[in-house]
């Protein structure tokens, strides 16, 4: 059976495999105070080109956007969102579940916009019973969206220019950023990230990690006592050298960014082929992503040499998947899927 279900569905890229093993017998401090993970820490602050930011290193998405949200958000306080954004939809009320509210915002093509987002803080605090209702306390978005499509830097701008106008911070969730940075028509950096975002994170469970997230705090803006908090969390890993490992590896001679390459570089072949196959997009991007409409008699055949993740039903009788390349897609899966296709 061919997958191509996901982009964690692989181990570990093998340069981090090696190096787990290699260290595997080494004696360390625990909870991050190994010389892997500071080492790790401080090539993140060079590539952010942010000697001063504040680095810690979670093991998964979910959790890393609920310590984040929970921990710098009021108890009366909700995080903003697109209808589709991860914690919005895909996140099994992780964020309420700790006591916030998501809002949500209508979005075009997976992503809010400035105008919207200004309207909306505007509307709260006109309205006279707001002293009643949950406060806007955070603006969350993630880098590509859910549906593989990217903020341009303009539109970053435009949304913290907002956020700094409502004192909310902009959190950036990166679970995918090696892929949004790495496709073809990004028109910034990491380090234009770093700069626009209060916080952000850079994905390693999606690129080439066994596990692992790497939150950056931008701007001296660290919750007080993180760690603690991340203890009390139920997330604070005894064996951090774990972690400090693999971002090490993979901030070492820009292997996150090669590898997140070779993946647009698979997908782009595979856009081209399901173009050529003539099946339709139902949304178009340039990331790792691929969303197609498919007829659910023809879905069903493929199913049965392939697996792709479902997305949505178009309608009574189509619906939408999800084809997704990562840093381990081979040549042989690509070929492989243009003849099953």
């Amino acid at each position: 059976m061919l997958s191509f279900e996901s982009d964690y569905t692989e181990g570990a890229h093998p340069q981090i495999l090696q190096k787990l093993l290699e260290t595997n017998f080494e004696q360390h401090p625990g909870y991050g105070n190994d010389v892997y993970t500071l080492s790790a820490k401080e090539k993140i602050k060079n590539i952010c080109q942010l000697p001063d930011a504040d680095v810690h290193l979670l093991t998964g998405g979910t959790q890393t956007n609920q310590i984040i949200i929970d921990t710098m958000l009021e108890s009366y306080e909700g995080v903003i969102a697109a209808q589709t954004g991860h914690v919005a939809s895909h996140e099994a009320g992780a964020i309420e579940y700790t006591g916030h509210k998501v809002l949500t915002l209508s979005q075009t093509d997976g992503k809010i916009n400035a105008f919207d987002l200004k309207s909306y803080l505007a509307n709260f605090y006109q309205d006279d019973n707001h002293e009643h209702m949950v406060f806007p306390g955070m603006v969350y978005i993630s880098q590509p969206t859910e549906y593989g499509t990217l903020y341009s830097k303009d539109e970053l701008l435009q949304l913290s220019t907002v956020c700094r106008q409502y004192h909310l911070p902009l959190f950036i969730d990166g679970a995918r950023l090696g892929y949004a940075l790495m496709a073809d028509d990004c028109d910034h950096t990491i380090a234009d990230i770093a700069k626009l975002a209060d916080v952000f994170y850079i994905g390693g469970t999606k690129i080439g990690a066994i596990c692992g997230e790497a939150v950056v705090f931008t701007k001296g803006n660290t919750p007080k006592h993180f760690v603690t908090q991340i203890k009390q969390h139920g997330a604070l890993l005894a064996k951090g050298r774990l972690l400090g490992i693999q971002f090490d590896t993979l901030f070492t001679d820009d292997l996150y960014f090669s590898i997140s390459r070779h993946a647009i570089e698979c997908a782009n072949r595979v856009r081209k082929i399901v173009q050529e196959k003539q099946y339709p997009f139902y949304i178009k991007n340039s990331t790792n992503q691929i969303f197609i409409i498919i007829s659910d008699e023809k879905l069903a055949k493929l199913k049965e040499k392939l697996r792709v993740s479902f997305w949505e039903k178009y309608d009574e009788k189509h619906t939408v998947i999800r084809i997704a390349t990562s840093w381990a897609t081979s040549n042989e899966a690509v070929a492989a899927l243009e003849e099953i296709l």
